[in-house]
Order: structure tokens, then sequence, then C-alpha cells
């Protein structure tokens, strides 16, 4: 069974509420103040079935120039609309705004429904019926079949449901319950024993009763208490269906028309909206730039301020890039559809749709901005997942906050970063909670970046073995994740671009400078620890004239490195020769009496127990020995 959502449209006093009378048998006027003066003044909702057992919610939009705003909210979500057109009237002024409404919100079914039959003769109802088609004929609205009915007696209900049928039986799309649940709330209520009642035609996904969503733009959390279909009791509801839905944690005064329910961290408030506005055609104004329109989205309505990024002004018929600048938070995704409507006074000047739902702040007339808004508006997801990334830089984006801006499920965001992988346009890093993406171009740039500083680094400083992956990291790339930076070393690595000792990174080619001043050094320094034995000669007293200090602290550090020179303790160092002559000798003495002192080590190596000491304190460090008892003694470790 298809889950159809059918609305109306159409001049005051057409008969649209009396046609889904005679459709359903129910009254959709709920307001006394309704139902007194004939009009529909908020969005009436009931349902009927087809003779095909699907199920059809049906939405009475109001029809009164004052009530456009509740008309656009009525057709977020329908996949057919009945264009009510009075036979004894004819075409009229609202309905002309309505087609233009429908129109730019992506309705491309539509029955028109010529009501009021009976009160006119045949010859009158066939100049009618011209001039529908007539005024029709450059519309949307141009193949739309007419059916003749008179909702007040029943005449041609039956040809008309048979129509319905008809025209949803293969050519409805199925809504797609797999992705992210999205709920416009258009009317919010309480109940006693029940508290907060939401409803809305639920536009995507699928919603199950004790889970936990977020309401937008208020950023609190609910739980799923109940939900009703069509008045029935049910576990799920899905894209496609009128809902009613019990929630708890959030009170009726919290939710205004306009609010959305979705899964928390699946959307992102945001009082800017980059869109395609196309301005109708026989509109009487040209848009200008920092115009303040009325917007509605769903079932939004907010002030805001178009900026034009491309053009000075969008004439009637015309349409350009723009950013909206909202005076409150909104909640919505790439490829909504929109409505504007001129400040004061209120008339629709045209609509689009939304290009990106989370962007920064736009200069007018920047290149580089028009060419980005041209991609997102001819992409696909893919494609605006792409320039998120390419935009965030070395930052990155992660799957999580990808599905945020974009409002899309974590599992269709996966599925765009393993296709933009694959065609080698991003670089993906899993972690444990997330996956990190990064543009390949950006990857170009991190390498390009690493290596010529590198270079630079190994041209100062030839007696190093590299730069320290730190320093590395904080001078170069302070917003690049370090697991992610890490990564990234090891794919260089093995791409032999680069090439690591210990914390130490330096360019694949790189070797150690072993020149003249090397040899000095080390033959200075070499002889100095020989001679000193273990007597040990205090490194800051050795005097290498014509050598940087800086130049003999590196060389030192390679000396240690290659193993012939070891650190005792502070400004101690010996050969490595030595150190393996005490550590044999203190194994030795442990075996022949698991105790050894300084007063030993002093008389077996023949130095003084000034250096005694610290040969027993780096024998603690490297676990041969550990101290027990007197400060003196040590034991086996």
């Amino acid at each position: 069974m298809k889950n159809i959502i059918i609305g109306t449209a159409g001049h005051i006093d057409h008969g649209k509420t009396t046609l889904i009378k005679a459709l359903t048998g129910r009254n959709t006027d709920r307001f006394k103040e309704e139902q007194e003066r004939g009009i529909t003044i908020d969005l009436g909702f009931t349902y009927f079935d087809l003779p095909s057992s699907d199920r059809v919610g049906i939405i009475d939009v109001p029809g009164h120039e004052k009530f456009i705003n509740n008309m656009v909210a009525g057709v977020a979500g329908m996949d057919l609309v009945l264009l009510v057109v009075a036979a004894d009237e004819g075409i009229m002024p609202q309905t002309r705004e309505h087609m233009d409404i429908l129109n730019i919100l992506g309705i491309e079914k539509s029955i028109i429904v010529l009501n009021k039959v009976d009160l006119v003769d045949e010859e009158w109802l066939e100049l009618v019926e011209e001039e529908i088609k007539d005024e029709l004929k450059d519309t949307f609205l141009a193949n739309a079949p007419v059916v003749k009915v008179s909702a007040a007696t029943g005449f041609g209900i039956s040809e008309l449901v048979d129509k319905i049928q008809e025209m949803t039986e293969d050519e409805i799309v199925p809504k797609d319950i797999h992705t992210i649940p999205r709920l416009p709330i258009d009317r919010v209520f309480s109940l006693s024993g029940h508290g907060t009642i939401i409803t809305g035609t639920q536009l995507s996904g699928t919603i199950s009763k004790d889970t936990e969503l977020m309401m937008y733009p208020i950023e609190k959390e609910c739980k799923i208490r109940s939900i009703q279909v069509h008045g029935v009791d049910e576990k799920e509801s899905f894209a496609g269906q009128r809902v009613a839905i019990n929630i708890s944690n959030i009170k009726k005064d919290e939710i205004k028309r306009g609010c959305v329910l979705a899964p928390k961290n699946s959307m992102k408030n945001t009082d800017l909206l980059d869109v395609k506005l196309e301005v109708l055609k026989d509109s009487n104004r040209t848009l200008t730039n920092h115009s303040r329109l009325h917007f509605f989205s769903g079932t939004s309505e907010l002030l805001c301020r178009a900026v034009l990024l491309d053009k000075e002004e969008i004439a009637p018929g015309e349409s350009g890039f723009v950013q909206l600048r909202l005076e409150e938070k909104i909640a919505l995704r790439k490829g909504d559809k929109y409505v504007v409507r001129y400040y004061s006074p209120m008339e629709t000047i045209g609509g689009g749709v939304i290009l990106e739902p989370n962007p920064t702040v736009k200069r007018r007339f920047d290149e580089k901005t028009i060419e980005e808004l041209k991609q997102k508006e001819s992409g696909s997801s893919a494609d605006v997942i792409r320039l998120h990334v390419a935009n965030a830089g070395i930052k990155g984006n992660s799957n999580i906050e990808l599905a945020k801006l974009t409002a899309l499920s974590i599992d269709e965001v996966n599925e765009d970063l393993e296709l933009l992988a694959n065609e080698g346009n991003l670089r993906l890093f899993p972690m444990k909670k997330e996956t990190i993406a990064l543009s390949e171009n950006v990857v170009e740039e991190i390498k390009t970046k690493l290596l010529t500083s590198l270079s630079a680094y190994e041209e100062k400083y030839p007696y190093r073995y590299g730069e320290e992956k730190a320093r590395v990291l904080v001078n170069n790339f302070k917003e690049l994740k370090p697991v992610v930076f890490d990564k990234l070393l090891e794919d260089f690595e093995e791409k032999e671009l680069i090439k690591r000792r210990n914390e130490y990174i330096s360019s694949f080619s790189f070797a150690i400078r072993k020149d003249q001043i090397f040899a000095k050094v080390s033959d200075v320094l070499l002889s100095e620890f020989k001679k000193a034995k273990f007597d040990f000669a205090k490194y800051n007293e050795i005097q290498i004239v014509g050598v940087d200090k800086n130049i003999v602290d590196d060389i030192l550090n390679i000396l240690i490195s290659e193993e012939k020179v070891v650190k005792i303790a502070e400004n101690t160092y010996t050969l490595k020769e030595y150190v393996l002559e005490a550590i044999a000798l203190v194994k030795e003495k442990l075996e022949q009496n698991n105790l050894i002192t300084i007063a030993e080590i002093r008389d077996e190596l023949n130095t003084t127990r000034k250096s005694a000491k610290p040969i027993l304190e780096y024998m603690d460090s490297i676990r041969i020995t550990k101290k027990v008892g007197a400060e003196t003694e040590r034991v086996a470790y």
C-alpha cells in the first residue's frame, strides 16, 4: 500500500473544503471561526482510501490571500494537487498565486477540478473550460486533466476518485524511508493526560515509537511516546504519511510551526541560506539587493534579507544566486524548495531551491562562490560533500559533521565518501568513532609543504636526523588532526617520500652530513670521553674551537643515536664500550653477593665516589639494579 499525500489549492470560496467532504465524508474546518465564516484559515487534514486500497492523506489548504503562509506549509510533501476552480467564476487572483507557488515548490502532478458545475449551464461551462485551458497553456499545468464535479451534489466525485487512482498508480515516486527521518511541524497542541502532540507530513525516513529525536531549531531532545497515522496507533510512521506524534520532554509553548523533528546531530541550525531564486515572470517587482522578504519553506515562515550574489537585480522571469540572511534560526537541507513574498505589501514574487543550507557569509560577485553554487545546483549529494570537504581545507570533515551539514544519514554520507575516494577526489582516514575526509588536493598541498619544510630544515641543521614530528605538526599543520597526520606520514613513508627515525622526520634522500666539521667534533668528543673513562669528562667543559655550540650538540646526539656514546646523567657522557664494561661488572658482583654498593663500584672501576653514584643510578634506569634499604645499596632488578 502506498501512502499518498494530496492537497487542494485555489481561490477562496471555490469549494475546496466541500470537495474534500464529498471525497472523505469529513469536514476539515476545525475551528469555529472557520465554520462561521465559511473559509479555511488553517490547514485541515483527513484521509480516504482509493479502490486500489492505497491510502490518501488529504490536506485542505486555505485559499484566502492572508493565509498564503498556511498554503505553503500544506504543500510540503504533497504528491498530487487538486487545483479547484469554481465554474461560476473561473480562474481568480488567488488561483494564479497558488499556481505560481505550486510551480515553485515543484509540484508536478495536478488535476484541475472544475467545481460547482451545477450552478452554470453547458454554454457557460464550455466558455470557462476554454478560459482555463488558455490560461494554463504556458504553465506546468498545461497537460493537467480536467474533471467536472459538483461537490455539493456529488456529481463527478466517483470520476475524480478514478482519475486520482489512475494518476497515482504508477507515477508517484515512493518516498525514501531509509534516509534520516524528517517531520516539519505544522500543528502543535496538548492533550490532558498525554502532553505535547505534534502533527505534520513526514518528508523522509522512518520514525519509531520509544526512540529519541531532536526538535530543531530549539535543539531539544524528546522521546517518541506514541504515533498515530490517520487516527490509528502505529509503532512506526514512514515518509509520505500524515502523522500525529506524542512527545515527551518538550512543552507545547516551546514548539511552533516551522520546527522540524529529526535525529540528533542530523541537521544544523543556520541563519544563512545559499539559494537559486527565480522571480515570477508575471511579478510586478524586480528583486534588488538587500530586499527584505518573507521566506517560506516546509512549514517555516520568517523574515530575511536577500543578498544578490551574481546580479545587481533580478527582473521578472529571471533567476540568480542569492544568499538569504534570515532573522531567525532554521534547519533545512539541500534541495528543499522555498517561496519568497515581498515584505510589504505581501505578494509572492518568486522562489526556488536551497543549494546550501549551512553556508558561510558570501561576498557579492565572487567568482569562486558563483562557480561553487553552479556545481551545487547541478551536482549530486556526493558533489556537495566534495565541496564541503574541499572548503574545510586542512581541517577536513568527519562523516558525522558532513551528515549534520547535509542532513543526510550517516550511511548515505559514507556511501558518497567511498564513491569520492574511489574516484580519487578524497582521502579517507577511518577512526574509532568517525571517518575523517580530506580533499586529495589538500593532501597534495600537505605533501608539498612538508617536503619543502623538511628540505629547509635539513639545510639549516645538517647534523640532525630530521625535524621532530611534533614540531613539524605545530609549525606547519596546526589545524590538521594529529591522528590524520600520523596516517599521512605512514603513507608518505611507504611511498618513499620521507623516512623516520624514532620521532624525527626527514626527506627520503637526506643523510647526515659527515664532513670535516663532523669529523673534527666527533674526534674531540670521543677522545675526551675515552681519556676520562669512568672519571667522566663534563660535556660543558669540552671546548672545540671554531665550531658553534649548537652544532656540537647535534653531533653529540648523532654519536648517541649511533650508540658510540651513552648519556649517564645530566652533562655526563661516556663511550658505549665503558658502559658495557660497567654493566658486566655489576652483574658479576650481583651474582656473587646479590648486593652491591657505591663503594664497590668506585673501587672496581677505579674512579671516585662522585662518578660511581651516577653509574649506579644509570644501572637503576636500565633496570639492572634497584635500590633497597640504604641509599648506597642496590640489588638485582
